[in-house]
């Protein structure tokens, strides 16, 4: 259909639902003369009178009403969807999806979520949990976490957790059959329990720092798992050291199932952050959850 119709037709449907020229003239922001003309248009066009003019009233003829009647909701429904769309662009609502990993869903993302989700019903988060440095641009994914030395450049990154650092712990009664390592280097006479990384390729390397001398060690064991939750699950059973994160073994510690040992080597990471491409349009949705999630300092 030639827009000049679709034109002509919204001037019609004006003009037959207000019932006045002046009126429909002046909602569509058009003279009486100009309407006047584009009915005149219309009706030549289609070669039928569609509207009976008199000096008092305007009205539909029989087959202006029927027009009226089948065209006017069609295009009733067209504006409200627009509306919809409008509302929706503005509205928080919609998917995100994250990528990250286990640690930083379970001790930030998830807490965080977990009270902000029920003010927005309307909008879904779906959290894939990898310990590896995934392309969230390839993965289609919104955003990922990850600690802020591990994103790149090109990202946005907002800092949403505290620094935090590595707890090498085992169970008293593994200490008490094996003396308690000193240094580091002292792991490779223990039964230790790895945890494997994408990331790295292979067994993460439990990492140490003091008086600015880093050190990487491998360690070595019977047991190794990709899931953080498991390794402190079998050190709990005495299975060996673990090297966690030490948020999980607090309570742990406090309630003397675990000791924690090298704690002066154990540095601070520089907390999580969320990241997502500078080029990624914020839809309300998606702002409302960064500002959610955005770490801020305790006073």
């Amino acid at each position: 259909m030639p827009r000049e119709d679709v034109n002509d037709l919204l001037a019609f449907l004006a003009v037959a639902r207000e019932r006045s020229f002046t009126r429909a003239a002046a909602g569509l922001g058009v003279s009486q003369s100009a309407l006047s003309h584009t009915i005149s248009r219309l009706e030549s066009r289609m070669g039928i009178r569609l509207l009976t003019r008199t000096t008092r009233a305007v009205s539909p003829t029989e087959a202006g009403q029927r027009l009226l009647l089948t065209v006017g909701p069609h295009f009733e429904e067209i504006d409200a969807e627009l509306e919809a769309l409008t509302a929706l662009r503005e509205k928080p609502a919609g998917t995100i999806r994250i990528n990250a990993a286990e640690h930083s869903a379970k001790s930030v993302l998830w807490p965080k979520l977990d009270k902000f989700l029920p003010a927005y019903p309307d909008i879904k988060v779906e959290v894939t949990l990898e310990n590896a440095l995934t392309d969230i641009v390839a993965g289609r994914y919104d955003a990922g976490v990850r600690l802020g030395e591990q994103v790149a450049r090109d990202m946005i990154a907002v800092r949403i957790g505290p620094d935090w650092r590595m707890a090498v712990v085992a169970t008293p009664a593994y200490f008490a059959r094996h003396p308690p390592p000193q240094t580091p280097h002292d792991l490779t006479g223990h039964n230790c329990i790895n945890l494997r990384l994408a990331t790295y390729g292979g067994f993460y390397a439990w990492e140490f720092e003091r008086d600015g001398q880093k050190l990487n060690v491998r360690v070595d064991g019977q047991l190794a798992f990709s899931s953080s939750t498991l390794t402190l699950a079998a050190a709990l059973s005495g299975h060996g050291l673990a090297c966690v994160p030490e948020d999980m073994v607090q309570s742990h510690l406090a309630a003397g199932e675990l000791v924690q040992v090298l704690e002066d080597w154990c540095p601070l990471f520089s907390g999580y952050r969320l990241y997502y491409p500078s080029r990624r349009q914020s839809s309300p949705a998606f702002a409302l959850l960064v500002e959610a999630l955005r770490y801020r300092e305790q006073a």
